[in-house]
């Protein structure tokens, strides 16, 4: 009976043995791959904060860009405000008051522009105002002696304004918003005067108005195929 007992146990031994061995056997190609696995997943998130870090850097750089940018544009462009005027809108609560800026930038050196924009504190109004300006930039033929090619006049709505060339030392005689456009615009000699509305915001867009349609002499040859010296009347 010991023998038997003995025997019998022998065999649950050898059985438990080979199922331990069995299970080791399946369960470490299972912790291969499961590390294999990881391992992968380790260098997937490295390669990701890495790439983020890389992104973050990127946008910095191109934010100081930008800010670099501005800054020359803000050193290149000289800003006057010509007017702020509180304004109010009226809605189902009320009314919504807030400020409008007409704010006119140039150069002067032949560029110039005018804004017009509205916002619930001067300091935005004005910095919207100059952003508008930036974007409608107005060219000037300017002459030897820093006046206008030839007399114009600039119509803007009920605005009228007549732009006159100078000789060299008289200055910018005008006033009002004409006077901010074209010392801005760099024009040293010149006459101007406001006919109509004494609005600022349509007198400095008349302005503008009349200096678009100005031409220099070397323009009008070229759009009518003739040389300057005809056109001016010096050919023989």
């Amino acid at each position: 009976m010991s023998l038997a007992v003995c025997h019998s146990q022998c065999l649950a031994t050898a059985a438990s043995s080979q199922r331990a061995a069995a299970s080791s056997s399946i369960r470490a190609p299972i912790r291969c791959f499961t590390a294999a696995v990881r391992g992968q997943q380790l260098v997937q998130q490295r390669a990701a904060v890495r790439a983020q870090r890389a992104a973050v850097v990127a946008r910095a750089a191109f934010a100081a860009e930008e800010d670099v940018e501005e800054e020359e544009e803000e050193e290149q462009f000289q800003e006057r405000v010509v007017q702020i005027r509180r304004v109010t809108k009226v809605v189902k609560g009320g009314k919504q008051l807030s400020f409008r800026a007409v704010v006119v930038i140039g150069d002067e050196a032949g560029t110039v522009g005018v804004g017009c924009a509205s916002a619930g504190e001067v300091i935005q109004a004005v910095k919207k105002a100059v952003a508008d300006a930036k974007r409608n930039l107005v060219s000037v033929p300017l002459n030897k002696n820093n006046s206008f090619p030839h007399r114009i006049d600039g119509i803007f709505g009920a605005a009228k304004v007549m732009l006159r060339p100078a000789a060299e030392g008289t200055g910018v005689i005008a006033g009002g918003a004409v006077r901010v456009v074209l010392e801005l615009a760099g024009v040293k000699n010149a006459f101007g005067k406001q006919l109509g509305t004494a609005n600022p915001l349509n007198n400095a867009r008349a302005t503008l108005e009349g200096i678009k349609q100005m031409r220099t002499f070397q323009q009008v040859s070229e759009e009518r195929g003739i040389p300057v010296s005809e056109l001016m009347g010096l050919s023989a």
